[in-house]
């Protein structure tokens, strides 16, 4: 039927995408506007406190911090070599002379044509490589970081090198590695595209409202934390 062959993707499918880009764009409207009621603000300003603690008292820290910053570039390298990996997976896929459209053409609803199966697979390969690049660049960071932060600073007023300028080099770090997280979570649903439009709305509305109970944080569940932001002198660290 005609309405199997195209209308579903063109409705479905950028509805279903708009749900995550809109839930991210008020996400980030609401770490900048109000950080202590999301993770990522909270997150943020004790990793802040963290920076600051090891400066202060680094003769006693110092392995402690470089062991931590090492956890961190790990985590990002799995990530970076398994995005890298499924790039080329993908890669090999399209090049193939196999056409992995054959056992889907009574399976789904929606376009299923040459031209169709190949745009999810390159969909799905951008999004792999830009999760590659948000994580390489993490490892960037925060591997500087990794070398910076058991340089004692404040005996020196001429020293560059201040706990602020470490901890925005950490959070840089921190930063493209959510993102890169974020693009992995986007894969879900161009994934589930394969085999149909209508999973992609259910997946990313399901995603939306995971990512919501994950990201946000209640009052009664705050606490104290929000002397946070006061003790660090008021600076954003997003």
């Amino acid at each position: 039927m005609e309405w199997r062959k195209s209308y579903l993707d063109l409705i479905l499918v950028p509805l279903g995408l708009l749900f995550p880009i809109v839930y991210h764009l008020w996400l980030w409207h609401k770490v900048r506007s109000q950080p202590l009621r999301t993770i990522i603000g909270i997150n943020s300003a004790g990793r802040r406190f963290w920076v600051q603690a090891v400066i202060k008292d680094n003769d006693k820290k110092n392995i402690l911090a470089v062991q931590t910053i090492r956890n961190t570039i790990m985590g990002s390298t799995l990530m970076a070599t398994t995005s890298i990996l499924l790039c080329s997976g993908l890669a090999a896929v399209i090049s193939s002379t196999y056409s992995v459209k054959k056992p889907l053409n009574d399976s789904v609803f929606g376009a299923h044509g040459e031209f169709m199966v190949s745009l999810k697979y390159v969909a799905l390969l951008l999004i792999f490589l830009f999760a590659f690049l948000c994580y390489s660049l993490s490892i960037r960071f925060v591997n500087q970081a990794n070398f910076l932060v058991n340089v004692a600073c404040g005996l020196d007023d001429e020293c560059p090198v201040t706990p602020d300028y470490v901890c925005d080099l950490l959070e840089k770090g921190f930063t493209l590695n959510t993102v890169g997280n974020r693009l992995f979570y986007a894969a879900l649903p161009i994934l589930l595209w394969i085999f149909g439009p209508v999973l992609v709305v259910f997946s990313s509305l399901t995603m939306v409202l995971i990512l919501y109970n994950l990201d946000v944080v209640y009052e009664e569940e705050k606490g104290g934390v929000g002397v946070m932001m006061e003790k660090i002198g008021g600076k954003d660290c997003v």
